[in-house]
């Protein structure tokens, strides 16, 4: 649809000779004589941009722009003004006026400024709907997503929080597993209660149980006193448990006790420590299969996954992606006390093209990056990084036949670390393997 432009001024010569170049230009022109007809036409017609002169009878072009801004804010305005009056074309703009035109009127010069207000409207608008939708049932706290897949997980959040129930949450690497989980207690009846994080893969295997379970005072090196662990801390509330596929086969035997008996033992302690904690858990493992393979306790993965949430990469979900950009904007925005009014459709179509290996935690750290770097009010192409708007072909490994299994395992770690330059992190992500088995495979087949 065309936009509509409203062309006021009490000369018919110019309000005639405006419209006939303005229609030139692709837009549906009306055209009023003062600004009595012109407040009737706002009323009846859906106008995106006023053109008005100041000096006219009935009423002026400054009570029309006031009348204007007051009950169609989105409207830009601008106003025509002779040499006389520009300090009044001035005081305009500060009342709210998009810019002034001085006449004998420029017409090249105008349609510049149209074309111009009218892109910044049309960002401002974008920008209004997404916020309003942010606000509406598409955000969960903080999750944001209005996809089909999303949807889903919201529902399931809003069905398992109330419960006891032990949820499961899987799903690759910076999806936003643990938003999910503060979701879940933060609605839940035990949301007043400890809220206890642990990262299992970040805890040292010889530290893990004392930090799970707690110790006593001599029970090993350095334990110069009694240590309340997690369970105990999160007693009456929740724990959340991240990267549980990465636990030992031994440390998942402890495990089990606690989530069934809901009671332990200190490290070095004799006397059973009783608990009611719900266990949150989260994977970017197929734990299935690793209990296939022997890596993961069967009675252990059932008894977790009482509930699981599947939350899907973002690459599935790219409807999500321009509530995610501009929510992002707004708040790095807010953080470096810039103003950046929002972003062109060719960077937004960019970000959408981009398969996101890193998922919405890549995403977030891209649009930081171009909110504290960019000089533009506009997020535009040449903000981004060039990795976002490159086409490079997936890059391959040829294997011979017959190679051995073992050798094969070897060439695509080995293939996949070059290809990330060497970072481990995005190599086990896309091995789909756990950091700890990369750094020993690493060691077994003597890569650097």
């Amino acid at each position: 649809m065309k936009p509509k432009l409203l062309i006021v001024d009490d000369e018919e010569n110019i309000r005639n000779g405006l419209k006939r170049a303005l229609t030139l230009d692709g837009y549906d022109v009306e055209v009023a004589a003062d600004g009595e007809e012109a407040l009737k036409k706002l009323d009846e017609e859906d106008i995106d941009l006023l053109i008005t002169d100041l000096k006219m009878p009935k009423v002026t072009g400054e009570e029309l722009m006031k009348e204007t801004l007051q009950k169609y804010p989105h409207i830009p305005v601008i106003v025509l003004t002779g040499h006389g009056t520009i300090e009044n074309a001035v005081e305009a703009m500060r009342r709210g006026a998009y810019d002034f035109i001085t006449k004998p009127l420029n017409i090249d010069k105008l349609s510049l400024v149209v074309k111009r207000a009218l892109e910044n409207s049309s960002l401002k608008r974008q920008n209004r709907e997404l916020l309003k939708q942010l606000k509406q049932k598409y955000s969960f706290e903080n999750i944001i997503g209005k996809s089909p897949a999303m949807k889903k997980v919201f529902e399931t959040i809003e069905l398992v929080a109330p419960s006891r129930a032990n949820v499961l949450i899987y799903g690759e690497s910076g999806t936003g597993k643990e938003m999910i989980a503060d979701a879940i207690h933060h609605n839940s009846p035990r949301r007043d209660k400890p809220y206890i994080k642990v990262h299992c893969a970040a805890i040292p295997e010889t530290l893990l149980e004392s930090e799970l379970f707690g110790h006593e005072k001599g029970a090993f090196t350095g334990a110069i006193a009694r240590k309340r662990g997690r369970f105990e801390l999160a007693n009456g509330g929740t724990i959340f448990l991240d990267e549980i596929g990465e636990l030992s086969l031994q440390m998942q035997v402890k495990l089990l006790r606690v989530v069934q008996e809901r009671e332990f033992v200190r490290v070095g302690g004799e006397e059973s420590i009783k608990v009611d904690v719900r266990i949150i858990s989260a994977t970017n493992k197929d734990l299935r299969e690793e209990v296939k393979k022997g890596n993961f306790r069967e009675d252990l993965y059932y008894r977790l996954n009482v509930v699981s949430i599947f939350v899907p990469p973002l690459r599935e979900r790219k409807d999500d992606i321009p509530l995610l950009v501009h929510k992002f904007i707004e708040e790095f925005s807010r953080e470096n006390n810039k103003e950046i009014e929002g972003i062109t459709n060719g960077a937004l179509q960019a970000l959408m093209s981009y398969n996101w290996p890193g998922n919405v935690r890549e995403l977030r750290n891209v649009i930081e990056s171009v909110v504290v770097l960019t000089k533009n009010k506009v997020i535009t192409e040449e903000d981004l990084p060039p990795y976002i708007l490159s086409k490079e072909e997936e890059s391959y490994l040829k294997l011979p036949a017959g190679i051995s299994l073992q050798e094969a395992e070897k060439r695509l770690i080995q293939f996949t670390l070059e290809n990330t330059g060497g970072n481990k992190t995005k190599a086990s992500e896309i091995l789909k393997i756990g950091r700890k088995t990369l750094h020993r495979k690493i060691d077994e087949y003597g890569l650097k």
